[in-house]
């Protein structure tokens, strides 16, 4: 960035400061980003949960609220995979209650289990979700097996990143495995993990095209004499700005969730911040 870089304290007692000067209503330590009608540029931007894992469900729902997000990614940890009546209605009262709308779930893994397979599809189903965020087993039993729920389900496999060594290090991991497969089996790319894996999350995107359901944003440093670190949003090596403006070239309508993986027990004001970089990345964009 152009601008002198501020101490991460200093970046949050600014962030303070001038939420008070604007007359802003603050939620200690949250500050509600609101008021803005479209902040996001027509991005479903939210939040993968797994963010907000130091708090319960219902907790971290109200995080969501306060800090002015309407979508949501989450981990089982906050929402189980229970397709009974009651537990589904009782979920979908406390998203409405904080007006969150799930888009996607995961990350689940698959294998050729046909049984475990479609109860992850029938809670998506159930809960309404565009994608299933996935880690599934590399062969052909359980691809075969993918091909036919998405086209029953018409839902999207989101095939998720983990960094090195993980099975899909590398986007040609991902290609290797839809390649010919059904329109619906794609990609979840976790910029930060990809680049940990020393790859450029947009041109990721732009190799697999239509075929990204789901996007993790997170942001990765390059420490001096080696070494990589998770950091905050528009602080690491990502593209921000040409990440959004790749999703845009796709007219992409699926979850852009925010990531953020460290200060597990007080995130919220790194992830203001976070979410202030999409902000301004978008207003770069057009």
């Amino acid at each position: 960035m152009n601008r002198p870089a501020l101490s991460l304290g200093s970046r949050r007692e600014f962030l303070q400061w001038t939420a008070a000067a604007a007359g802003a209503v603050a939620f200690s330590p949250t500050v509600s980003f609101a008021a803005d009608a479209d902040p996001y540029g027509g991005f479903k931007v939210g939040i993968q949960s797994y963010s907000l894992r130091g708090f319960d469900g219902k907790t971290a729902m109200q995080h969501s609220q306060k800090l002015g997000l309407k979508y949501w990614e989450s981990f089982r940890n906050h929402i189980a995979m229970d397709t009974s009546p009651e537990k589904v209605a009782a979920v979908k009262a406390m998203l409405k209650e904080h007006g969150i709308t799930l888009l996607a779930f995961g990350v689940e893994s698959f294998n050729e289990n046909e049984g475990a397979a479609r109860k992850a599809f029938d809670f998506a189903k159930a809960m309404g979700v565009m994608s299933i965020s996935a880690d599934p087993k590399k062969d052909k039993a359980t691809f075969d097996l993918l091909d036919k729920l998405v086209a029953e389900y018409d839902i999207a496999i989101a095939i998720h990143n983990h960094g090195p060594k993980a099975s899909y290090d590398k986007v040609t991991d991902v290609q290797t495995w839809v390649k010919d497969r059904h329109p619906k089996i794609g990609a979840c790319v976790d910029t930060g993990h990809y680049l940990r894996s020393d790859e450029d999350p947009v041109e990721v995107i732009e190799k697999l095209g239509k075929r990204v359901f789901g996007v993790h944003l997170k942001d990765v440093k390059n420490l001096p004499g080696g070494g990589k670190k998770f950091t905050i949003l528009g602080e690491g090596d990502l593209r921000l700005a040409d990440c959004l403006k790749s999703l845009k070239k796709l007219d992409y309508k699926y979850s852009l969730s925010l990531e953020y993986e460290e200060n597990e027990k007080n995130p919220i004001a790194d992830i203001e911040l976070c979410l202030k970089a999409v902000q301004d990345a978008v207003k770069k964009i057009g």
